[in-house]
C-alpha cells in the first residue's frame, strides 16, 4: 500500500511538472509571436508612411535619444527619398539575453535605384506588456549610424525622340527659355514693372509676388516665373527691356509640329501621385515625366529612360561609407512613325479653322501617313505651362480644340453606300444587274410608314442599279438594297467588318457600331432602310473606315493601319474576304464613276493622269424630322489607283475626310473637303 502511494504521488508530480512545463511553453510561444506581431507590424508602418504610428512603438529609451519630429523626419527622408516599396522581412530566429529580445531578420526593399538586402538584428524590449522596438538608425540600415546620411545621386537619362517617316523629329529633348526675375535688381518702379511682366507672360501679379518673397529668395537670387519658346523671340525681347528680368536656357521636350500634330503626338508632363503609384517599382520618380497623351503616352514604356541611381551612406563628414545600390542609366529608344510630315502639315493648315478630321493611308500596306484633328491645341504649351486662364480658355472653347477627332466615331452618311453594296454583292442579295423601280426623289415601302420617306437629293434618267445609285449617291437604292440584304445578314456582315470590336491600335479607337443595343439593332423596316445609305444608328471610326474602304483596293481584304514604321512594309490585314474580289472591284469602278462621270456627285476632284475612286457623303444629326440644330457632317473618301509611280508620296493614298456643321457652308460639305484634298496634288 505505502508503495503504491508512492507511486501515485510520483504520477501526480510529474503530471503537475508536465503540466508547468506546458504552461511555459504556451506562454513563450505567446511571447514569441508577440514579439514577431510587433516587429513585423513596425516594418509595415514603414511602407504605408505612418511614422508617427512607428514612433508610438519605439521604446522609451529610444523616445529619451530621439524626438518624433526627428524620428519622423529622419524615416520620411530616407525611405520617401530612396522610393522605398516592396519592404519584406523574414525572421530567422528570436533570442533573449536578460531582459533584451534579439530579433535576426532578413530584409529586402525595392528602392528607384534597384533592390536592397541585407541581415540585421533588432532589440526589443517589454514594456507595460507591450513589445517595444529599442529604435537606432541600423534598424533602418544596419551600416547607418545615427549622426550617418543616406545619399542619392542621379544622372539623368533622356527620353526617346518621336520621328516620321523621313526621318524628321516630331518630339524631341531641345531647350526652351525660362523667364526669371532677380529681385534685387527689380528696383525702379518695381509694382509697375511687374504688371508688364504679368502682362507679357499670362501669369497674375499675385503669383509673382508670392514667388519673389519666398523664404529662400535672396537679392540675387533667379526666381523662375514663365517658361517661354525659345523661337518667342519678340516677346523675350519685350521682357529683357524690363529691369530685373533675366532669361535662361533650359532643358525640355520640345514639338516641332506644335498644333499641327498635337492630339497625335500627345505631351508629357510631370508625373502626379497617382501615377507614381501606379507606377511603383519601374524606375519613376517625384521629378519624372510621363506621357499623358498620344503617342507620348501610348509608346511611354518605349520612349522613357530610366535615370542612373546611386544609394550610398555618408558620414557626417560626408564621407563615403558604403554603396546600397546602384543602377546604370538608360536611355530611352526613338519611336520612328510611319507620318509624312508633309501631308500632315499641309491637311492641317488646310483645316486648322474647322471642326473636322483626316486620316491619310497607304492603302495597300496600311501605313498611316496623317492623322489631323481640328482645331488643335499646341503640345508645347503644355510644356512650358499653361496659366490658368489659357487652360479655362482652351477647356470652355465650344469648338472643342481638345477633342481628338480621329479616335471618335460619327455617322457616316452616304460614304457608307460603298459598304451596303460591297455587303449586297459579297452575300448575291443583290447584283450588278439588279435595278429598283421608283420615280421622284422620295419614297417609302408603303402606307405603314405613315409620314416616313426616303428622300434622296436628285433624280436621274439611268437604271437604278448599283453603279448609277453610287455615282449619283441615291438613298432610295441603299435603302431598298439593305431591305433586300435583310436585318440579321446586313449586320452580321457588318459584325464581319470589325463593327462592335475594338481595333488594335497604340491609340484607343472609339468602336464602330450599328446600334448601341445589339439585340435592337436596325428594329423596324425604316432604321433598316436609313441604315443602307448611312444614317440610322450607324457610327463609324474614320481609322476603322479607312480600313474598310481599304478593301475596295485589295480585292476585298481590309488591311491593318499601322503608325510604327517599318523599314520594309510587310502588309498584314485585318479582315480578309470581307467582300469577294468580284463584289470589291465592282464597287471600285463605281466609285471610280463618281469622279470620272461628269454627273458624279464628286467630279470636281477628278485630276488628270491620275485615277481616283471616292465617294461624297453628308452625315444629317437631326434627333426629329424638325430638329434644325444639330447640323450635318460633310465627308469625302477617296483612294488613288495604281498611282505609285508617279505619286508626289512614292505610293497610293487613301484619304478619310470630315468637317463639321456644314448645313451653312455653300459649297456643301464634301466640295469644301475636295478643295482641300486637292492641294496634295498641285505640288
Amino acid at each position: 500500500m505505502k508503495n503504491k502511494k508512492i507511486l501515485i504521488g510520483i504520477v501526480i508530480t510529474v503530471i503537475a511538472l508536465l503540466a508547468i512545463i506546458s504552461i511555459i511553453l504556451v506562454k513563450n510561444k505567446n511571447d514569441e509571436n508577440m514579439i514577431k506581431q510587433s516587429f513585423s507590424s513596425f516594418i509595415s508602418l514603414i511602407e504605408e508612411q505612418k511614422y508617427e504610428d512607428m514612433y508610438n512603438m519605439i521604446s522609451q529609451s529610444s523616445k529619451e535619444q530621439i524626438s518624433k519630429d526627428d524620428f519622423i523626419k529622419r524615416n520620411k527622408n530616407i525611405y520617401e527619398g530612396i522610393d522605398a516599396f516592396n519592404i519584406n522581412v523574414e525572421i530567422i530566429n528570436i533570442e533573449k539575453e536578460n531582459e533584451i529580445i534579439k530579433v535576426k531578420y532578413n530584409e529586402k526593399m525595392s528602392t528607384s535605384a534597384g533592390d536592397i538586402q541585407f541581415s540585421n538584428t533588432a532589440k526589443l524590449v517589454k514594456e507595460d506588456k507591450n513589445y517595444k522596438i529599442r529604435w537606432s538608425s541600423s534598424i533602418i540600415f544596419p551600416e547607418l549610424g545615427n549622426t550617418d546620411k543616406v545619399r542619392i545621386s542621379s544622372i539623368e537619362a533622356q527620353r526617346g525622340a518621336i520621328l516620321d517617316r523621313n526621318g524628321e523629329t516630331l518630339a524631341f529633348n531641345g531647350t526652351i527659355s525660362t523667364v526669371g526675375i532677380v529681385p534685387g535688381k527689380l528696383v525702379n518702379s518695381k509694382e509697375e514693372n511687374i504688371a508688364k511682366i504679368a502682362e507679357l507672360t499670362g501669369v497674375s501679379t499675385e503669383y509673382i509676388n508670392t514667388q519673389i518673397t519666398a523664404s529662400y529668395v535672396k537679392e540675387d537670387t533667379f526666381v523662375p516665373i514663365k517658361k517661354v519658346s525659345n523661337n518667342d523671340q519678340e516677346l523675350k525681347e519685350k521682357l529683357l527691356q524690363i529691369s530685373g528680368i533675366m532669361i535662361n536656357s533650359t532643358k525640355s521636350r520640345v514639338y516641332s509640329l506644335g498644333e499641327e500634330a498635337a492630339h497625335l503626338i500627345g505631351y508629357v508632363q510631370p508625373i502626379n501621385s497617382e501615377e507614381l503609384k501606379e507606377n511603383a517599382g519601374k524606375g519613376y520618380n517625384s521629378d519624372s515625366l510621363i506621357g499623358k497623351s498620344g503617342l507620348e503616352l501610348a509608346y511611354e514604356e518605349t520612349l522613357r529612360g530610366i535615370d542612373g541611381k546611386e544609394i550610398y551612406i555618408v558620414d557626417e563628414n560626408g564621407n563615403r561609407l558604403k554603396t546600397l545600390a546602384k543602377q546604370d542609366k538608360k536611355d530611352g529608344t526613338d519611336v520612328k512613325i510611319t507620318i509624312n510630315s508633309d501631308i500632315q502639315k499641309q491637311l492641317y493648315n488646310q483645316m486648322k479653322e474647322d471642326k473636322g478630321l483626316f486620316v491619310v493611308m497607304e492603302p495597300k500596306t496600311g501605313e498611316l501617313l496623317a492623322c489631323v484633328s481640328t482645331p488643335s491645341y499646341d503640345s508645347n504649351d503644355f510644356i512650358l505651362g499653361l496659366t490658368n486662364s489659357q487652360w479655362q480658355e482652351l477647356n470652355n472653347d465650344s469648338r472643342k480644340p481638345l477633342y481628338n477627332r480621329f479616335l471618335q466615331s460619327y455617322c457616316p452618311g452616304s460614304t457608307f453606300k460603298a459598304i451596303t453594296a460591297g455587303i449586297g454583292l459579297t452575300t448575291g442579295k443583290i447584283t450588278s444587274d439588279t435595278t429598283f423601280s421608283y420615280t421622284g426623289t422620295s419614297w417609302q415601302k408603303d402606307k405603314s410608314w405613315k409620314n416616313d420617306y426616303i428622300t434622296t437629293l436628285t433624280a436621274y434618267s439611268g437604271a437604278k442599279n448599283i453603279k448609277n445609285a453610287v455615282i449619283h449617291s441615291d438613298n432610295i437604292f441603299f435603302a431598298q438594297a439593305a431591305m433586300q440584304i435583310g436585318k440579321n445578314i446586313f449586320c452580321e456582315n457588318l459584325d464581319k467588318l470589325g463593327f462592335n470590336e475594338q481595333i488594335e491600335f497604340p491609340l484607343t479607337l472609339k468602336k464602330s457600331q450599328y446600334s448601341s443595343d445589339k439585340n435592337k439593332a436596325m428594329e423596324t423596316e425604316k432604321k433598316l432602310a436609313d441604315s443602307g445609305y448611312g444614317q440610322g444608328d450607324i457610327l463609324i471610326n474614320p481609322i476603322h473606315m479607312a480600313s474598310i474602304y481599304s478593301a475596295f483596293a485589295n480585292d476585298g481584304n481590309m488591311v491593318k493601319p499601322y503608325i510604327e514604321y517599318k523599314e520594309i512594309p510587310k502588309t498584314e490585314y485585318l479582315k480578309e474576304q470581307v467582300f469577294t474580289k468580284e463584289a470589291a472591284n465592282t464597287v471600285k469602278q463605281a466609285l471610280i464613276q463618281v469622279i470620272e462621270n461628269p454627273e458624279g456627285t464628286a467630279s470636281d476632284m477628278k485630276i488628270n493622269g491620275i485615277t481616283i475612286a471616292g465617294k461624297t457623303g453628308t452625315a444629317e444629326l437631326k434627333n426629329s424630322i424638325d430638329d434644325k440644330d444639330s447640323g450635318t457632317l460633310g465627308w469625302f473618301n477617296c483612294f488613288t489607283i495604281d498611282n505609285s509611280s508617279n505619286s508626289l508620296y512614292g505610293s497610293d493614298i487613301l484619304i478619310i475626310s470630315m468637317v463639321e456643321n456644314t448645313q451653312n457652308n455653300r459649297d456643301g460639305g464634301s466640295h469644301y473637303l475636295i478643295k482641300k484634298i486637292r492641294t496634295l496634288f498641285n505640288k
